[in-house]
């Protein structure tokens, strides 16, 4: 198998790291192209992958393509490689928020297998929780290729595209949102006498773990949170005090929010 990627930014450079070090396939078969000089240097330079001129021998040299440029240079980038991938039985994936598949058809003059995956962010960690949905041409087997491509980035699963709107908000705006809440309490930890570094650690790894806890247990999180609420102890006084504050109808809020103004784009 060769998988190519158009674009090689922050997410294209995370999705070629994490295919690379997992070794599901072998650097010298991934081939990139970026007009951005430095980026594609950057990329071949740390990963051992093989550098393309253009977009098209991108095509030329990939059973998979990996379009990994911003959203307004899809409908272009599709245009220049149409008549390539008019000759070949190339899976075309996008990465490009907001763009449908049936935008990505429409671009094309032939019937290619199509797949549209949203990873968010902590992909640059290998931590990212992905969304994907496939044209109908994309085999079963070819499913299991790609979750295996992308899940050497986080998790990542099949969802109607009628949902990728919400899942955008739900795992595309709350990274943002659970930043938020670590530097929140790691301030408040400043606040009471404790350098910022050590907070922000602490934070951050308390989060971590939570959120292991819930994955990888059947308890429901108010089952978690009574455990840890002893009578009349301090994490029933900052539970009590968060719901009085109105915490989570803040973030009902937001995503209600988010989810408006995605609806508006």
């Amino acid at each position: 198998m060769t998988i190519g990627f158009i674009g090689c930014g922050n997410m294209g450079s995370a999705i070629i790291k994490g295919i690379t070090e997992a070794g599901v396939i072998e650097s010298s078969k991934i081939f990139a192209f970026d007009p951005y000089a430095p980026s594609i240097d950057k990329a071949v330079k740390a990963y051992g992958i093989t550098k393309c001129g253009n977009a098209k021998e991108i095509i030329m040299n990939s059973n998979i393509v990996v379009l990994a440029v911003k959203p307004n240079m899809i409908a272009s980038v599709l245009q220049e490689i149409n008549f390539e991938l008019e000759k070949k039985d190339t899976i075309v994936i996008s990465i490009a928020a907001g763009k449908t598949l049936e935008f990505i058809r429409d671009n094309l003059t032939h019937d290619n297998k199509l797949v549209r995956i949203m990873p968010n962010i902590n992909a640059k960690v290998a931590a990212a929780c992905s969304a994907y949905c496939t044209n109908g041409n994309v085999t079963d087997e070819e499913k299991k290729e790609i979750e295996k491509i992308f899940g050497t980035v986080g998790t990542i699963m099949e969802l109607p595209e009628s949902n990728f709107s919400l899942f955008g908000v739900l795992a595309g705006c709350s990274p943002a949102f659970v930043y938020m809440f670590i530097d929140a309490l790691a301030r408040a930890g400043v606040k009471n006498g404790m350098k910022k570094d050590t907070a922000l650690q602490i934070a951050a790894q308390s989060v971590l773990g939570s959120a292991k806890m819930i994955l990888e247990s059947d308890t429901h999180p108010f089952e978690l949170i009574d455990q840890v609420c002893s009578p009349g102890g301090t994490t029933i006084e900052g539970v009590t005090s968060l719901q009085a504050d109105g915490f989570e109808a803040a973030i009902h809020k937001a995503v209600d929010k988010a989810v408006d103004k995605d609806s508006r784009l």
